[in-house]
């Protein structure tokens, strides 16, 4: 035995032995189990060892192939079972030192692309090592050589990600120049050679080991390092060695620049987050340890004592962790060049953090200290960012400098600000998160320190503006949330980079600045200072202009933050801030148009310099009046109980105001009478030439002056107003009134009259008139002033009742109308952001048109026929426009022409406006004449048309609107072309194509008007020609020779739709007058056989023809009720319509023919048309004798054909096998067969004189046969939704028509039978959730048809089945639809009305229910996949059970079991639409137990406000603010959830005597939530008046104990929530409380 195993050890190490035999001998002896060596595993392991060391260091020779194949041997050996197994024996094996030399050697090599070796290989290598805790402690047990393999295997993994990225754009220009050629010669060859593809893959592969093996590192490392003893060593070595790797591979693994890298290594995302987690943790650990806070602290805090000469950190030194960070950081030769700086902007930011989580709260000091730390920390950070240029020092201590190796300051390249930018963001962001800058402390106890240090970053950034870049704007929103007083003595340099002279940029700049300056306005306005903030603002604008062109001071946005901000700032702030707008605008503007003015007139010379100064302050005028006018717009109004002080500085500035506009108005007609008197000095032609050239030059300030006149007094004129009719205090005179009185004193008209007058004609100054030189801002303007003058005539009774005022007022809104400045709608969709200011020509026609529309009330009645028809030839054309092209998106809360159109259509006051709603009628009846004139068959035209044109010649478009649309002779001419049409099917229309789309589209617009708006003759005339169109209107497919082929159905079934609109309006018996309804019926039933009788088979069954059909069955039901209804020659016209469809003509049609589909498509329609009539009819009956009589003989008539026509139809499609796209779908058939059943069902339940009790169905066969057939396939397989919802109605109908017939035998087989295929449908796997919801109320009709009859013992059956179902071992076993069935049954069956013992034994079993659904509900919860399909479903049945169980379930502990088991429901990490489901799950049950158990939540409040609680945090969590994700569908969803809490804290409030101990502690617990997010407006909206209702229960002690309670932050918190609730809901309760008995 000894031979044998020294023998092959004696050939491993014989030089004589090749090294392929060695290797072999070595892979048998470890294999083999006859190979006895005393410490086997360990001897071939050191040999394998020994021979790649030797290799290595040269001592040894050997081939490639030989090396690769020992490295495979190794590989092998260490994820060998049999090693595995011999370790877990608890035998030890060690690999030598130099083993993990060699690994690290080789991935050194690995990293410089030097490879002796696969890298995959040595990667397994690696992993084996590591795996075992035996093998690893190689590495584990010395630390050096643990941080070199992390350092190493970082080198390696960034070399990957950069070479990748290398290779990836040399290869991206190589292949697509190698692509150029192939295309070029070979167009056939275009794949990538496998080669090529194997390469990549093996290339990802390889990559993806790497990572894979680096993150495993990382884990040993990290358990290593919280093992060492000494973490001065840690941190030196880390430094020394890690710090810079680690820091390089997080970049870019993080990068947005390295995606690409990413995706190609197939590195998963949660892979890379797995590895960036890894190495924050271990960079945390090794740097920011508790040992090293005295030596951060004794480095950073600056000395009392003059002892600057301190060691550099040196081995004999203290510790200066932090200079040694800082000299990694500013180190370089790491990493490429071009990472550098954003390596160093990223790692700046990281240890901040870093250092903010472990030391900004330490035990033994106090808060402020552990801030001042990181402040200073932060101070040392910044400068690495290279912010500083020229040496500027921000030191808070001057005896604190710089570190010694620091390199000279260089001024930062413009490439890298957007980077330093974020850089600097970042830290003031955590900064100001962790609280860092206490402002009071530092002014105290610091000597300002932080400011000052926060001061010189202000200067930076604003004397290196960057106003392109959204990051400077951030920074500087953050400085201002620090402290206000940071950026206070540069306000003005902020305000002019930020706001008045910012560009034009994209989108994302843009938002930044505009939060930045609102961020100004809501700091302000809460200090208090927004007069401050105004008056630095005028004077920037007032400055001369630095740019040819000012952008838009007031953007949608900052206009809806300044308004919020000014109804929160007192009124006499308010109306300080206008008067310093007058002063700037009298002393800094008006002077120097005046004196540019004057000068002029003195010298008559072109001078470029006066008039771009001229335009400047033209411009400077525009924006102030701009900004006065939105100013002015949010003043809270005066009224009755405003302070006489206050009154009297409006009543001031009001006269100043008007004074300032006098001046603008001088100052215009100065001018423009000092052009007139220079026109005469020049010859006729020079005299022009100079005309066009003034024009030219002076356009520009003219039209800004106009503007800005005309909305100074637009809002004067507003103004004053409001103030007139809410304060009798106030009284003003308006100048312009004043002067046009002077001006009539010898007359009697009023000066109202006389300044209208003047407007309408423009003789106050003819340069404000329409024209030219007025701008659309001006019009709009001028049209908004004449709109305020004619209601202060309407207002004012003794001026309208002057004869002269109709005119006027006609005239005024004729001016405002201007129907010659839009002869249609604009050819671009244009938007509108709705501010007067941003009116321009593109958007002026939406302006001008949603000032006509949103005051038709005011002006509709004064406005002329023509006029009325313009307008709504306008509203019919954008509507038609919207129809054909669609809308586009635009920016939300803007306006385009088609959406004010739609929204005048839709809106419930347009019918009320009845000329301009008759006119859009007749404009739409026009309209669709003229296309069937245009498609007139060369057979001639209906008889209608002649008639018309020979009576008026059309409709009365130039005529007056109360002039009839058609004559009484034209409608009957009408009715007789529908009969004509309708029984010989001649079309005498035919429309091409293009015409019937847009007749289809005149017909939906007609469609989404709301039609009760009608006159009796409008609806009359719609009506006949939208049927005559039916009747005789064929699609055009051949222009040679005229087709005889079927209508478009899609136009037919839109046609049909709007007639039955129109039938179910008050105003339709108008046409019944004129027609029979019977004749209609037979009419549209014809016609519509007509236009399917040469349809070709393939086309009948397509989905708009089955939508025909159902229009058809609609007009029929609605036609029908209609005359039974009306109750008016009811039988002539039901016997007409009976008769026709009992002909023999329509039972000839039923009779289908193999391979015709016109034939299917024909008995289609007549059984349809069949059942719905007599549907109709049933639904009717019980209304009196005489009726149900009639009523009966036509249901008599009706059955004695439908029956047998489905028993015949059924037959043939039995037979037909060849053409089942032909046939019906089965819902169908069980539609009509459900029918028949009704009907029999209804003359078996109606008493009727003279008629035999026969108790028996006609058709129980046919019956019988369906039910088994439904009973069968109803829960075998997948079916379509209709065929189920038909099948539950029929087996609803038949048991019931059992249960009439007393079919006893029958009726207990079947009660079983239909439970178990119910119960079993339930279950089934192939439906959904929502299939599940659409089949509940079929089988609820059904169980409640069920139980209706049952007995103790069917009911008891029902009930054991349900106890069976809910079993949660079938849930936990994964058979959740199982249980599901008998969950949906119990929501069902409590809802039904029961018998008094179905009723007695459900509730005494109903404890025993509710407790199985709370353990079900439980059980569930742990699994978030079964939140949707299956939680929400049972917490609904408890609700169900629970709102049914009211005074039933008497025990309070079944209700407290539902409460626990509504505090499992998962609300966390779900997607919107089960969150909305989960959510509103559960707050349907808490409304259910405070309305129908209120006895228990008197007794369990605690447990109701912990699930409540979960609902107010979840939805604050939802409902923060997340950026462009709060727009959207799923914004609504959160929306809808915050509504539900309002609406619960005002049902909690309304039961206060349930809670009367708990209402601060709900306050709190909601101001400790809000304390920690930013919730969206509108969500926040609905959660801060639902926290009111609540606050109105609280006490004052209440309201003590919160103030004295809360923490600091949250206290602030809590302080504004009071505050807004005394400032708006408390006064505005106790206003309601007095009108409250």
């Amino acid at each position: 035995m000894s031979a044998i195993y020294s023998g092959i050890y004696l050939k491993l190490k014989n030089p004589q032995t090749s090294w392929e035999d060695r290797l072999k001998l070595a892979r048998f002896a470890w294999i083999s189990s006859q190979c006895l060596l005393p410490n086997k595993e360990q001897v071939l392991l050191d040999w394998c060892t020994h021979a790649l060391t030797g290799w290595h260091s040269k001592k040894v020779d050997f081939s490639q192939e030989v090396l690769e194949g020992l490295w495979c041997y190794l590989d092998d050996v260490l994820h060998s079972r049999k090693l595995l197994s011999f370790l877990k024996q608890g035998a030890t094996i060690t690999l030598r030192l130099t083993m993990a030399q060699l690994l690290l050697d080789h991935l050194q090599e690995c990293a410089h692309d030097r490879l002796s070796v696969s890298v995959s290989t040595v990667m397994s290598v690696c992993r084996g090592i590591l795996s075992s805790p035996a093998l690893s402690s190689v590495f584990t047990t010395k630390y050096e050589l643990m941080v070199s393999l992390l350092g190493r295997f970082c080198l390696l993994a960034s070399h990957e990600i950069q070479k990748l990225r290398t290779v990836q754009v040399t290869k991206s220009r190589t292949c697509r120049a190698e692509l150029m050629e192939r295309l070029q010669i070979e167009p056939e060859s275009q794949s990538v050679p496998p080669g090529i593809k194997a390469n990549h893959s093996k290339i990802n592969h390889l990559s993806n080991n790497v990572f894979e093996v680096l993150l495993q590192v990382l884990s040993c490392y990290s358990s290593v390092q919280h093992q060492q003893a000494n973490p001065n060593r840690v941190f030196t070595l880390f430094t020394n060695q890690l710090i810079q790797p680690l820091m390089l591979l997080r970049y870019l693994l993080t990068s947005q620049d390295f995606t690409a890298s990413h995706s190609h290594l197939q590195l998963r995302l949660q892979l890379r987050r797995d590895l960036r987690s890894k190495i924050d943790s271990v960079l945390q650990s090794a740097l920011f340890p508790s040992e090293h806070f005295p030596s951060y602290k004794a480095e950073l805090f600056p000395s009392k004592e003059d002892s600057v000469k301190h060691g550099s950190g040196g081995s004999k030194g203290p510790l200066k962790p932090v200079s040694a960070l800082l000299s990694k950081l500013k180190a370089t030769g790491y990493c490429e060049q071009s990472l550098l700086y954003p390596l160093k902007c990223e790692a700046s930011s990281l240890l901040f953090s870093f250092f903010l989580e472990s030391y900004g709260k330490w035990k033994g000091e106090s808060e402020e200290e552990c801030k001042m730390l990181c402040f200073y920390f932060l101070v040392r950070l910044v400068p690495t960012l290279d912010l500083y240029p020229e040496g500027s020092s921000v030191e808070p201590n001057k005896a604190e400098q710089r570190d010694s190796d620091s390199s000279e300051e260089k001024s930062l390249p413009d490439s890298s600000w957007s980077l330093a930018l974020q850089a600097v963001e970042s830290l003031l962001s955590q900064s100001l998160s962790a609280g860092v800058y206490n402002v009071a402390a530092d002014r105290i106890r610091h000597g300002e320190v932080q400011l000052r240090f926060f001061r010189c970053l202000v200067q930076m950034i604003l004397k290196e503006a960057r106003p392109s870049i959204s990051s400077w704007y951030r920074c500087l929103k953050v400085l201002l949330s620090l402290n206000h007083l940071l950026i206070e003595p540069d306000l003005d340099q902020l305000l002019i980079s930020a706001w008045v002279d910012a560009e034009d940029v994209n989108s994302q700049v843009q938002r930044a600045r505009q939060n930045l300056v609102c961020s100004l306005l809501q700091t302000y306005t809460k200090l208090r200072q927004l007069p401050r903030l105004f008056s630095v603002l005028l004077s920037v604008i007032c400055q001369p202009a630095r740019d040819d062109r000012h952008p838009p001071l007031l953007s949608e946005g900052i206009s809806r933050s300044l308004r919020t901000c000014l109804l929160d700032t007192p009124s006499s702030q308010v109306l300080e801030i206008c008067s310093s707008v007058l002063k700037s605008i009298r002393t800094c503007v008006l002077p120097d148009l005046v004196s540019e003015q004057r000068e002029v007139e003195k010298m008559e010379i072109d001078s470029e310099n006066r008039a771009e100064q001229r335009e400047d302050a033209s411009l400077k005028l525009s924006g102030l009046s701009q900004l006065l006018h939105v100013v002015l717009f949010s003043l809270k109004t005066l009224d009755n109980s405003s302070p006489v002080p206050l009154v009297r500085q409006s009543k001031a500035f009001m006269e100043e105001m008007q004074q300032t506009i006098r001046e603008i108005f001088d100052l215009l007609m100065g001018n423009r009478a000092s052009s007139a008197l220079k026109i005469p000095k020049k010859g006729k032609k020079n005299r022009r030439s100079e005309n066009i050239s003034k024009s030219q030059t002076a356009t520009v300030w003219e039209q800004k002056a106009q503007e800005a006149l005309l909305l100074l007094r637009y809002t004067w004129v507003e103004v004053d107003t409001l103030f007139h009719l809410h304060c009798s205090k106030y009284t003003s005179v308006d100048s312009f009134l004043t002067a046009a009185e002077i001006d009539t004193e010898a007359s009697s008209s009023s000066p109202v009259f006389v300044h209208m007058e003047s407007l309408l004609s423009g003789s106050i100054i003819p340069s404000l008139h329409p024209s030219p030189l007025c701008s659309p801002m001006s019009c709009l303007l001028l049209k908004l002033l004449t709109l305020q003058q004619m209601k202060k005539v309407i207002v004012d009774c003794a001026l309208l009742g002057r004869s002269s005022s109709a005119a006027l007022l006609s005239k005024s809104a004729q001016f405002i109308v201007a129907k010659s400045e839009h002869a249609g709608t604009p050819d671009g969709e244009q938007s509108w952001d709705g501010q007067i200011c941003c009116v321009n020509a593109n958007n002026y026609p939406v302006a001008h048109w949603h000032l006509v529309i949103s005051n038709l009330p005011l002006i509709g009645s004064h406005l002329s026929g023509d006029d009325v028809r313009h307008v709504a030839h306008v509203l019919v054309s954008s509507l038609l426009k919207t129809q054909t092209e669609g809308s586009e998106d635009h920016a939300p809360g803007s306006l385009t022409f088609s959406l004010a159109s739609s929204q005048l259509a839709l809106n419930s006051v347009f019918p009320e406006l009845a000329p301009l709603f008759s006119a859009t009628i007749r404009s739409l009846t026009q309209r669709i004449i003229s296309l069937l004139e245009a498609g007139c068959s060369p057979k001639g035209c209906p008889k209608f048309m002649r008639v018309h044109r020979k009576e008026a010649g059309g409709i009365p478009s130039e005529g007056d609107v109360v002039q009839p649309v058609f004559s009484q002779e034209t409608k009957e001419a009408i009715i007789e072309d529908v009969m004509t049409s309708s029984e010989t099917g001649e079309m005498l229309v035919l429309l091409t194509d293009a015409q019937i789309t847009e007749l289809g589209n005149l017909i939906q617009i007609l469609t989404n008007l709301n039609t009760e708006g009608m006159s009796p003759d409008d609806l009359s005339s719609i009506f006949l020609l939208l049927l005559v169109t039916f009747t005789s209107t064929s699609r055009q497919l051949d222009k040679v020779v005229p087709p005889e082929t079927g209508g478009d159905p899609l136009l037919l079934g839109r046609l049909l739709r709007a007639l039955t609109l129109l039938i179910e309006e008050s105003s339709f018996q108008s046409v019944l007058k004129l027609v029979h309804g019977g004749t209609l019926l037979r009419a549209a039933l014809s016609s519509l056989l007509w236009h399917s009788s040469s349809t070709k088979p393939e086309e009948t069954w397509r989905t708009d023809w089955l939508d025909l059909v159902k229009a058809a069955q609609g007009f029929t039901r609605s036609l029908v009720n209609l005359i039974i209804i009306r109750n008016s020659s009811v039988r002539l016209n039901l016997d007409q319509f009976a008769s026709f469809l009992t002909s023999k003509e329509m039972a000839a049609r039923q009779i289908v023919l193999p391979g015709s589909g016109a034939s299917v498509f024909s008995v289609h329609l007549l059984l349809t048309s069949l059942t719905s009539f007599s549907q109709t009819i049933t639904t009717n009956l019980g209304r009196s004798k005489p009726m149900d009589e009639t009523l009966i003989q036509m249901l008599a008539r009706i059955t004695s054909s439908l029956g047998p026509a489905v028993e015949t139809f059924l037959k043939t499609n039995c037979n037909a096998a060849d053409q089942p796209a032909s046939t019906p779908t089965q819902a169908y058939v069980v539609e009509v067969v459900t029918a028949v059943l009704d009907c029999e069902l209804a003359s078996l339940s109606v008493d009727v004189e003279g008629r035999q009790n026969n108790t028996q169905l006609a058709h129980m066969t046919l019956y019988q046969v369906v039910c088994q057939q439904i009973l069968r396939e109803m829960s075998s397989a997948p079916r379509p939704m209709d065929f189920l919802i038909s099948s539950l109605h029929f087996l609803s109908a038949f048991y019931k028509a059992l249960v009439k017939t007393r079919a006893d035998e029958e009726m207990e087989q079947l009660y079983v039978q239909i439970l178990q295929n119910v119960l079993r449908l339930l279950k089934a796997s192939w439906l959904s959730s929502a299939d599940v919801g659409k089949l509940e109320p079929g089988v609820q009709e059904l169980l409640r048809h069920l139980v209706e009859k049952s007995t103790i013992i069917q009911f008891n059956l029902l009930l054991l089945m349900i106890r069976e179902g809910l079993d949660i071992s079938k849930l936990r076993a994964g058979n959740y639809r199982e249980v599901l069935s008998a969950v949906i049954a119990v929501k069902l069956l409590s809802s039904c009305q029961l018998p008094e013992p179905c009723s007695k034994a459900l509730w005494l079993t109903a404890p025993q229910i509710l407790s199985a659904m709370v353990f079900l509900v439980r059980s569930s919860s742990q699994d978030a996949s079964l939140t949707l399909p299956f939680t929400v479903p049972a917490v609904a049945s408890m609700t169900s059970l629970l709102r049914q169980g009211e005074g039933l379930i008497n025990n309070p502990h079944h209700v407290i079991l539902i409460l626990s088991a509504l505090q499992s429901l998962p609300l966390d990490h779900l997607a919107p639409p089960i969150y909305h489901s989960a959510f509103l799950a559960v707050h349907e049950a808490l409304f259910t137990i405070i309305q129908c158990h209120p006895q228990v939540v008197s007794t369990a409040a605690p447990s109701f406000l912990n699930v409540f609680y979960r609902l107010v945090a979840s939805i604050m969590q939802e409902g923060r603010q997340k950026g462009d994700a709060d727009t959207g569908v799923d914004s609504d969803v959160y929306l809808q959830c915050s509504r539900l809490v309002e609406r619960m804290y005002s049902h909690i409030a309304a039961a206060a005597e349930s809670f009367t101990a708990l209402p601060a502690f709900m306050v709190a617990q909601y101001v400790t939530e809000l304390q920690k997010v930013t919730l969206r407006p509108d969500i926040k909206l609905h959660l801060t008046e639902g926290v009111y209702c609540i606050l109105d229960l609280c006490m004052e002690q209440d309201i003590k104990f919160l103030k004295a309670g809360l923490n600091m932050g949250v206290r602030e918190v809590f302080n504004e929530l009071h505050g807004s609730y005394v400032h708006y809901h408390k006064p505005q309760r106790q206003g309601e409380d007095k009108y409250t008995v």
